[in-house]
């Protein structure tokens, strides 16, 4: 189809191309109706130019577009061609100093919240780095796309408005100039018929309703029959039900659904078929039929072709007016003009009008394509800024109206523009008193909630999800309303007071239908059946709560607004409370000789509610006019005196008496939405204007009445009046044995009313009730929320409330309260409370929990005895009350308190069984003791013949009254203070009789001679205290001593009790011991040699008798020896595929089945690593457990298809015992050279030419007979002559086949693991006959140990350090199990490895492609050969050794490895060679390099000295030579010499001796000289070695850099930075939503998405997994780069998320960026994360944390 298109499309193309843009413009410059002809051009170009086919090309479309539609109207403006017109109108334009950058998604923006307006203000990051707030406190945060920088607008900043780009130089001014000057009166003529006609041409079509014709004037005569079918996002289905629907209705593959899917979400619509009416609306039926069953149906429009083609110009049109408009100001300013010039319909007819009032129903891309524009116009241009903002605030209603109904969100709403405009306070204040803004929004949002009862209140009733969603958006208006009031006004004019006001009265009408909502009643006898809506209601008080705030914060501001306010709050109070006696009975209560009138209420029979919103705004007001003194300075403007006390407290008290009541469970079948009410009630999100403002409002109410009748009626509404008020009543409650609950209940009450009392006294710490700073209040938070625990930051914040900036206040007071510890490794940094601070400790603090509040005083309790303190904890001292809330302290002294507190102690004395508790009495004492502070303050602060009203002392001392003669209080806690039950109150009440004395003395100095007495009564106070102490000391240390004798009277019984049973078990006893003794002996390594001479291998190789090794395994605890014909033992293993090492991650093997791995190339592109974690398991009970993990896991798939952490088809389990991820188990073998070696005499063994000759011989007769198996049936005279023509080296028999030494089960496990690993190291299929089981088994012997190699190196650890114990085992156990593993491979199979391996260093005739010496890493060369030998050499019986062969065989190896280091190592001049000495090694180099030099045919460079090639040798060979090292130690078990074991100098010598080498390696050239140089021509002369010395090709360098993880930047926000410059890779630059950084190899990749699925074995998975395979070979760390955090991944099922390395300066991550604080790279936690990688653990790691984190199993980890 698109080759019969093209020659069409061309075709179009040619009769376009014909018309050059500036004749055009020249036609139109003569036209004289310029509208028509600009419309007849476009009429008939825009057609040809777009919609030509299904697909769109974008770029073609374009570039036509600038060429023939958009180029003539340049042309047009600037009369001349444009490429030099526009240019001259930038260099006359000014720059502007507003930066107005729009923001992308996920872009990093900073506020600082310093100097930040409010927090909406925010700088882009170019901005922000070249501004003065870089060295501020500063928030971070990604964008979600829309808004612009802040940059250069005086308005949001408080100081440091402009960066240095957009800094104002000295000589301006910012002043209003018209940027019209610097244009010519014809270009701005010019310029503003092209704006008029082509804004209202783009808005008509836009907003254009008709699907197949077109506006009259773009009409065209003949039209084609092409239409579209177009689809539309909505957000309420889901792109697979829109992938499926697409299927089926356009039958499409599922990657092209895909593609229009993520088109159709990212740009808001898509066409999805092209072709004649009747095709596409068939296409639109069926979407609509596929998608209309639950929710309404996808939006399908079938479209005529040039709609759709005008309507994407016009898109086009409005993207270029934008970019126009950049070039001059005085462009911008026209196009404001235009848009906003009233259209011939007179209101709302403007264009930008038309546009915002059309915006739910423009699509998507249209919508942010307009919105764009305003920004970079409107709201660019000071003077428009505020026209648009007035057109904006008149049709506010309606805007937010079509917002609500619309379905998409709040980001694609014009709606959303109100954060630009209502944040700029002159702008703000302009539309409060021009436009009366308050009420509009507050109307607008009571016109959204429609349901109300019976009184007219709220009603949130079967909210249904689509109520949600509505009641979601309608919150949307709270938002704006706070962004309106979020700047104070600093001075205020009449019109702003009086608009101001009627906002007020508004925002009362909308408190008042929240009074009293969702009233509840207690439920009895039965559980309520349907738990009612309360989270409504609650989200509603929420999002009010700050803007009730702010709301007080401006009356606070203005005396006149204040009292107006107050007034008018007052009469809605009075309106709501007007029924306020009716159908209650009143009543009188009396006590103690007081009685009060009031009304008959039960909180537990009648209605209640928690939402007292208005009562609560009347207490904050309260304390304003407190606070600003206005109740002193006009008392006769307020209405003080017309207050009810008893009616301002009746409702708050109410609901803390609900409150009380829950506690004591008198609710409990309420259900739960009332303790969640009663939760978020006290919650830090509401309890400001909930629970605080209801104590406040109670003092006020105690303040403005006698404390008395106040008590009287907290007494009945608590229900508690008969109690109190009948003598006797707990005599006769005790007495009659009442039901257990009530009694319960009842303490309760009286606890939580003790309590509330405490508060009402204690509670002064907001300015305005008590004579304190803004700060104290803070600081008092902070001390009381570490007073339970140190904190972190964050947590801290978070249990402080926000102010409407997000702002706590914290860190202004935190140093002086709190010391900070930085954290470790892992934790956060955490705040401890001073020392100091605890003396400020209030037990009853009103917003602790009960959780809290037992936590606290445990805490301070042990604190106190930790400093060998009393543990009382007395209340604190506190600051004296404002004069209007100065009277509430005699509540204290008042005749009913003291009642209550005598009637309290008197039960507490008398011990009435159940009638009191002890929590009641604390209480009580906690009262006294406030009381008595207050007392002593008072006497302090008395002036010169001031009456004493606070009596509370003697009022304490006096005894009752006649009839009863209660004793006093003061003698009751005189006798409490000896009463054995109340132990831990005992100090309380000592600290309370202290100050009763100290108190009295002061009061008697105050009538005598004031000074001498006082010193007097502190002297005493000082003796009485002393003798205290000293008794107290005295008994301390008696107990003490009764103590130590104990404990030494037990100790002796027990030692005594050791040795009996040690007599007893003798025989065992010496057992243990021997055995330590042997162990310890191994562990010692100390064998009958001399440590001088270890010996890995060779000859003369150390022998060490192997100590017998007994093991338990962990399933039966059984005891074993290891030994050959035993049950196999086997650790627990964990075989993966790796990549830490590799230098080439590129390479990939096509087909694993036919690929050869027997020679590894040095770049180790891929390995096979083997962990494990040392546990160790009989097989057979291995394979029992294994087994049920099977069975399980098949019932489990019948019943549930959940993913578990590891993968049983994959044979995977976890260890039984530390549950470590496991795939395989590994034998436990003894050394397997011991059980092989023949004891033979070690004095004539050949030397390596020799040796060499020999084994080559035995190759070739091996392979005869091997040529000869496969030609049998032959005759039989062939056979002989053949066999004489090679000789068979004498003692060689070809036809022994040695006898397997070890047991039934140790065979098979060692088949066991060797498949493991073939399966894994090449992803096959497992088959235990394959000839590269064998191969794959050294593979991951070498490659494991050159990871441990390249960690100890990287640490700087010597190579025999101390290893941990597991990775200690698991070499030991893998190196042994690679030398047994052939023992069951068939033998011919490993000969034949061997003999390719030998070829590959000592050419033979029978192999060609053979690697080079540059492709082949020695190590796994090394490794092959010597544990391949043994097939070979087992058929020898020459009395040639094994050990010969090894050494032999090593050498070779090395030697091969220096002329691999020579040939690469770069020959640059180093400048360290001041006559460095030439010793022999030096000189030995060079000729050894001089022969290299000849046999390449001088290609290879000639060497700089002798010194530096002896250097890079030594450094390039060495982590050749501590591998080795390692190999033969676990091989043969030649201890390490001590040398090795210590970290320090180099190694070099004690490695070479300790592997039999000389320590001038070229020696070994030297001493084989007559076979070496044959053998280095032959590996010179490769073609390969030519290519690479003419510089064809590469090879790898020695010695291999280190691979770590890639450098991640110090500051976090450029991280966010690159990211947000990252666009998705397949969907055509379109910014990707969840980019994620490789650390390994530093690539980003766009996660979680449709667009960037990879198919990986049949199975779609998300970029991250398709990653891991290509990078990591299956395991990958990512570094999710927007929600800073690091994900590990291991194959397709396994993930988790670990803490990123970045920390924020308190110590913390911040996972998901919620807080914002700068982060910075702690490289601790860096090197933690890359260990982890190089050790291999990322998948334990993984494992870990998904069996202690279920939540995690149930992630799709394959589509990250």
């Amino acid at each position: 189809m698109a080759s019969e298109m093209e020659p069409e499309v061309q075709a179009i193309d040619r009769s376009l191309l014909e018309c050059s843009a500036e004749e055009i413009a020249g036609k139109w410059l003569q036209a004289t109706d310029l509208t028509r002809e600009v419309y007849q051009h476009l009429a008939h170009c825009v057609p040809k130019i777009y919609c030509q086919g299904p697909n769109p090309f974008p770029q073609k479309e374009d570039t036509l577009a600038q060429h023939i539609l958009l180029g003539p109207m340049e042309w047009y403006m600037c009369g001349e061609d444009p490429a030099l017109g526009f240019p001259k109108l930038e260099q006359a334009n000014k720059p502007s100093h507003l930066c107005g950058r729009v923001f992308k998604v996920g872009e990093p923006t900073y506020s600082c919240r310093d100097c930040a307006v409010d927090p909406t203000c925010v700088l882009c990051m170019e901005c922000f780095l070249g501004s003065i707030h870089r060295d501020h406190r500063y928030r971070m945060t990604t964008s979600g796309g829309g808004g612009f920088c802040d940059c250069g607008d005086t308005e949001a900043w408080k100081e440091g408005p402009y960066c240095q780009k957009h800094e104002l130089s000295s000589s301006e001014v910012v002043g209003e100039e018209d940027p019209l000057v610097h244009l010519s009166e014809d270009v701005i003529a010019r310029t503003y018929n092209i704006f008029a006609i082509m804004f209202r041409y783009a808005v008509d079509i836009l907003t254009w309703e008709k699907e197949s014709e077109l506006p009259d004037d773009l009409e065209v005569a003949e039209k084609s029959d092409t239409y579209y079918c177009m689809l539309f996002n909505d957000e309420v289905h889901t792109y697979e039900q829109v992938i499926y629907t697409l299927q089926k209705a356009v039958n499409c593959t599922q990657k092209e659904a895909i593609g229009f899917a993520t088109t159709v979400d990212r740009d808001g619509r898509r066409s999805v078929r092209y072709g004649d009416f009747q095709y596409c609306d068939q296409a639109k039926t069926v979407i609509v039929r596929n998608t209309s069953r639950q929710t309404k149906p996808l939006k399908v429009q079938v479209m005529h072709s040039s709609v759709a083609a005008h309507q994407n110009f016009g898109l086009k049109a409005l993207s270029w007016l934008g970019s126009i408009i950049g070039y001059s100001d005085g462009l911008r300013r026209i196009l404001c003009q235009v848009g906003l010039q009233e259209g011939p319909d007179g209101e709302n007819s403007s264009l930008v009008d038309r546009l915002m009032l059309n915006d739910s129903k423009l699509w998507k891309g249209a919508r942010s394509v307009y919105h764009q524009l305003f920004m970079s116009s409107l709201l660019m241009d000071l003077k428009y800024k505020k026209l648009f903002a007035v057109r904006f605030a008149k049709n506010y209603e309606r805007l937010q109206r079509d917002y609500v109904t619309d379905d998409h969100d709040r980001e694609f709403s014009v709606a959303d523009l109100s954060v630009q405009i209502f944040t700029v306070p002159s702008l703000a204040r302009m539309l409060i008193t021009e436009e009366n803004l308050m009420t509009v929004i507050i109307k607008a949002f009571m016109d959204h909630l429609k349901h109300r009862d019976a009184q007219g209140r709220f009603q949130f009733e079967r909210y249904t999800a689509l109520q949600a969603f509505k009641f979601r958006r309608v919150q949307s208006l709270i938002l704006d309303l706070k962004y309106v009031l979020i700047s104070k006004p600093t001075e205020w004019s009449d019109e702003l007071r009086q608009k101001f006001l009627q906002g007020f009265d508004a925002f009362l009408e909308l408190l008042k239908c929240m009074q009293g909502m969702d009233p509840i009643t207690r439920q009895v006898g039965q559980h309520i059946e349907m738990e009612p809506e309360w989270e409504a209601a609650f989200t509603l008080q929420m999002k009010l709560t700050h803007v009730i705030s702010m709301v007080q914060d401006w009356c606070a501001l203005d005396e006149k607004v204040l009292i107006e306010a107050y007034k008018k709050c007052l009469a809605v109070l009075m309106q709501c409370h007007g029924g306020f006696t009716d159908g209650e009975q009143p009543i009188t209560l009396s006590i103690c000789g007081h009685s009060v009138e009031t009304i008959r209420y039960c909180v537990s029979q009648e209605k209640v509610s928690i939402h007292l919103p208005i009562s609560r705004l009347l207490a904050g007001l309260h304390v304003l006019l407190s606070k600003s003194e206005v109740a002193y300075r006009f008392p006769e403007l307020l209405p003080l005196s017309e207050l009810s006390p008893p009616m301002l407290i009746e409702h708050p008290l109410r609901c803390l008496v609900l409150c009380a009541q829950v506690h004591a469970g008198m609710w409990r079948r309420n259900g739960f939405s009332l303790v969640n009410q009663i939760y978020y009630y006290h919650n830090v999100k509401c309890r400001r204007e909930m629970f605080d403002k209801d104590i406040v409002m109670l003092q006020t109410g105690v303040s403005m009445m006698d404390p008395n009748h106040f008590l009287m009626i907290v007494l009945s509404r608590f229900e508690l009046y008969q109690i109190f008020s009948t003598p006797d009543y707990g005599k006769r409650f005790s007495s009659e044995v009442t039901h257990k609950d009530v009694v319960q209940q009842n303490n309760t009450l009286i606890e939580e009313m003790l309590y509330l009392i405490i508060m009402l006294v204690g509670e002064r710490f907001s300015p305005g009730v008590g004579q304190v700073g803004a700060t104290d209040e803070i600081k008092r938070e902070i001390i009381h929320q570490l007073s339970i625990k140190p904190m972190a930051h964050s947590e801290l914040v978070k249990s402080l409330p926000e102010d409407e900036n997000k702002e706590t206040g914290m860190e202004s007071v935190i140093e002086t309260v709190a010391h900070f510890k930085k954290p470790g490794l892992t934790g956060r940094g955490m705040y401890e409370l001073k020392q100091e601070c605890a003396k400020d400790f209030n037990l009853y603090f009103y917003h602790f929990s009960r959780a809290e509040q037992s936590k606290a005083e445990e805490a301070q309790r042990k604190l106190k005895r930790e400093n060998k303190e009393d543990t009382a904890l007395p209340p604190p001292a506190l600051p004296p009350f404002c004069p209007l809330f100065a009277s509430l302290v005699n509540i204290l002294q008042c005749d009913v308190m003291l009642c209550i507190m005598g009637t309290i102690l008197q039960w507490a004395v008398e011990h009435h069984g159940s009638a009191w508790s002890e929590s009641m009495l604390q209480r009580v004492l906690h009262l006294i003791g406030m009381a008595l502070r207050e007392e002593k303050h008072h006497l302090e602060n008395a002036s010169e013949g001031h009456v004493q009203t606070f009596t509370f002392t003697q009022k304490i001392s006096k005894p009752g009254d006649a009839p009863h003669n209660s004793p006093s209080i003061l003698a009751m806690l005189e006798t409490l203070q000896n009463a054995p039950s109340l132990e831990v109150h005992k100090d309380m009440i000592r600290w309370l009789l202290k100050m009763f004395n100290t108190i009295k003395k002061i009061r008697e100095s105050s009538s005598t001679s004031p000074v001498a007495e006082a010193e007097g009564t502190i002297m005493e106070e000082v003796i009485e205290n002393k003798s205290s102490r000293d008794k107290d000391k005295a008994e301390r240390k008696r107990k003490a001593e009764i103590a130590r004798l104990r404990r030494e009277k037990i100790m002796a019984q027990m030692s005594e009790m050791q040795r009996h049973f040690i007599d007893e078990n003798k025989e065992l006893f010496q057992q243990t011991l021997e055995l330590d003794a042997s162990a310890s002996a191994a562990l010692d390594s100390s064998p009958p040699v001399s440590d001088a001479a270890l010996t890995a291998l060779g000859p003369t190789q150390t022998q060490v008798p192997e100590p017998r090794q007994f093991v338990t395994c962990i399933l039966c605890q059984e005891e074993q020896e290891v030994t050959v014909e035993s049950r196999a033992m086997v650790l627990a293993a964990f075989v993966q595929r790796s990549t830490v090492l590799s230098k080439d991650r590129t390479k990939i093997i096509e087909d694993p089945e036919k690929y050869d791995p027997l020679f590894m190339h040095p770049d180790l592109s891929c390995g096979t690593h083997t962990g494990s974690c040392g546990h160790v398991m009989h097989a057979h009970c291995w394979q029992r457990y294994f087994d049920s993990v099977q069975a399980k896991e098949q019932r489990r798939q019948q019943r549930l298809r959940l993913h578990t952490s590891y993968d049983v088809e994959n044979g995977e389990f976890l260890c039984p015992l530390c549950e470590c991820l496991s795939n395989t188990v590994i034998p436990l073998l003894l050394p397997p050279r011991g059980i092989l070696r023949r004891r033979l005499n070690f004095s004539d063994q050949p030397d390596l030419t020799q040796w060499a000759k020999t084994v080559n011989q035995q190759i070739k007769v091996t392979q005869m007979l091997r040529k000869e198996d496969s030609v049998a049936d032959a005759p039989s005279s062939e056979d002989t002559e053949a066999m004489n023509i090679i000789p068979i080296p004498e003692g060689f028999r070809p036809d022994f086949y040695p006898r397997n030494p070890y047991s039934d089960s140790i065979k098979e496990m060692l088949a066991t693991f060797g498949t493991a690993a073939y399966k894994v190291g090449l992803k096959v299929h497992p088959n235990e006959g394959d000839p590269r089981v064998p191969i794959m088994c050294w593979g991951t012997c070498a490659y494991t140990i050159q990871s441990i190699e390249r960690i100890l190196s990287d640490e700087e650890k010597p190579v025999f350090g101390p290893l941990p114990c597991r990775l200690d085992d698991c070499l030991r156990s893998l190196t042994r199990f690679a030398a047994a593993h052939w023992t069951v491979a068939s033998l011919p199979v490993v000969q034949g490895h061997f003999c390719k391996l030998f070829a590959s260093l000592v050419p033979s005739d029978n192999y060609e492609d053979l690697p080079c010496i540059l492709d082949i890493d020695m190590f796994h060369l090394l490794v092959g050969l010597v544990l391949a030998f043994p097939a070979l050499q087992c058929q020898d019986f020459s009395g040639s050794s094994l050990a010969t062969g090894d050494l032999h065989i090593f050498h070779l190896v090395t030697m091969a490895h220096i002329v691999q280091i020579l040939l690469t190592s770069c020959t640059e001049e180093n400048g360290m060679d001041q006559e460095n000495p030439t010793g022999e090694e030096e000189l030995a180099i060079l000729s050894l390099h001089k022969t290299l030099h000849q046999y390449t045919g001088s290609a290879l460079e000639e060497a700089p000295s002798g010194w530096h090639l002896w250097k890079s040798v030594r450094a390039g060979i060495t982590p050749f030579l501590k591998c080795s090292a390692l190999f033969f130690h676990y091989l043969n078990g030649v201890p390490a010499p001590p040398d090795l074991q210590v970290s320090g100098t180099s190694h070099f010598e004690h490695l070479c001796n300790y592997l039999s080498l000389p320590t001038n390696l070229s020696r070994l050239f030297q001493e084989n000289n007559d076979i070496m140089n044959s053998l280095i021509e032959s590996w010179c002369q490769n073609s390969e070695v030519k290519r690479y010395l003419n510089g064809e090709r590469g090879a790898i360098s020695y010695p291999r850099g280190a691979n770590k993880l890639i450098d991640l930047p110090e500051d976090y926000s450029s991280l966010i930075n690159q990211a947000s410059n990252f666009s998705c890779p397949k969907s055509g630059g379109d910014k990707s939503r969840a980019p994620t950084l490789c650390l390994v190899c530093g690539s980003l990749l766009c996660s979680q998405s449709y667009c960037c699925q990879a198919e990986l074995e049949g199975e779609d998975v998300g970029a991250c997994t398709a990653h891991t395979y290509s990078c990591g070979s299956g395991a990958g760390i990512f570094l999710r780069v927007r929600e800073c955090q690091v994900l590990f991944l291991a194959g397709k099922t396994k993930g988790c998320f670990y803490s990123p390395p970045y920390l924020d300066d308190y110590g913390e991550t911040d996972q998901g960026l919620r807080r914002g604080n700068p982060l910075h790279l702690c490289q601790e936690r860096f090197r933690k994360i890359q260990k982890l990688w190089q050790q291999h653990s990322i998948t334990e790691e993984i494992g870990h944390a998904q069996e202690a984190n279920q939540t995690l199993v149930g992630i799709d980890w394959q589509h990250l």
